[in-house]
């Protein structure tokens, strides 16, 4: 099974069993990584905002105009910002790195 590992806001690092298929919102509240999702994944807030690591963020699906939108909502935005709810876990992300940032904006689309 793939493995992915979560950058905690203290610096430690958790890693954790990444079953494919399940987004990284999900695989987070599966292993009770402090990510709070308050949108439950539908892409209507930037709560599950998580910066990959470099080496994976180019194997990822380019972000639709609607991750965009909510990205722009995001504390601490980055470079290789994405949403967690978005990126899917495939055999080809084992090993994935994402850091939480230091605190999320619940700004929920109306």
């Amino acid at each position: 099974m793939p493995k992915m590992i979560f950058i905690l806001t203290d610096g430690t690092e958790k890693e954790v069993d990444a079953p494919v298929g399940l987004s990284v919102l999900e695989i987070a509240q599966k292993h009770e990584v402090d990510i709070e999702g308050a949108c439950e994944g539908s892409l209507a807030c930037s709560t599950c905002h998580v910066v990959v690591d470099g080496d994976y963020f180019d194997m990822l699906d380019e972000p639709s105009e609607d991750e965009e939108d909510m990205l722009d909502l995001a504390f601490g935005l980055e470079a290789t910002s994405r949403l967690g709810c978005q990126i899917r876990m495939t055999e080809d992300l084992d090993g994935l790195k994402v850091k939480l940032p230091a605190s999320t904006v619940n700004a929920q689309a109306s």
